[in-house]
């Protein structure tokens, strides 16, 4: 199952720079208001993610199926929920006071969640693996590793796109956007 939580930190770190990051440099203090207003809710759902992340590299491998299944369900939906969390977060911040910022709103709602859904299918998937015969077990939860290595790709793609711009700058300067240790933002 440490497999699993390989694929998963990445996408929570794209979030922690902001699902909204870019360079460029900005005095813009109204936009320095509204990342700061994005990145003091979203540190707790980023945290939420993480602390999933951990929940899953911390079941062992070789537990009990039944307890590695059930671990990772609970995680998985702690991370579906982060994820809506952060686009109502995202949401209700209204459209950064940036050129073309509405429809980067709209993006970052739209794939917030979209991975929201995502993890909430990596769910139910794990949640139908037979935990009786131990072979069918590791054949199930190879499959949920590979969903989630498609989720967490198509995820960081999708996010990718959406890192250009002032509005990733002004996220990159508040605290609840940096304390994931992420990597800064691209150019």
């Amino acid at each position: 199952m440490k497999k699993l939580a390989t694929a998963l930190p990445a996408t929570a770190l794209i979030l922690a720079t902001g699902a909204l990051a870019g360079c460029g440099d900005n005095g813009n203090e109204e936009l320095d208001s509204w990342a700061k207003t994005v990145c003091t809710q979203a540190s707790a759902q980023v945290k939420q993610i993480n602390d999933a992340n951990t929940k899953i590299s911390n079941t062992p491998s070789n537990g009990k199926p039944i307890e590695v299944r059930r671990a990772d369900s609970s995680a998985f939906q702690q991370i579906s929920d982060a994820y809506r969390q952060l686009a109502q977060i995202v949401d209700k911040a209204g459209d950064p006071p940036v050129d073309n910022g509405a429809q980067l709103k709209k993006d970052a709602v739209s794939d917030l969640d979209s991975l929201s859904t995502s993890y909430a299918n990596l769910r139910q998937q794990i949640d139908k693996i037979p935990v009786n015969d131990q072979a069918k077990f590791a054949d199930g939860l190879k499959g949920v590793s590979d969903n989630l290595a498609k989720v967490s790709k198509s995820g960081e793609q999708a996010l990718d796109t959406l890192r250009k711009g002032e509005v990733g700058q002004a996220m990159a300067k508040q605290p609840g956007c940096q304390e994931s240790g992420a990597a800064p933002a691209k150019s």
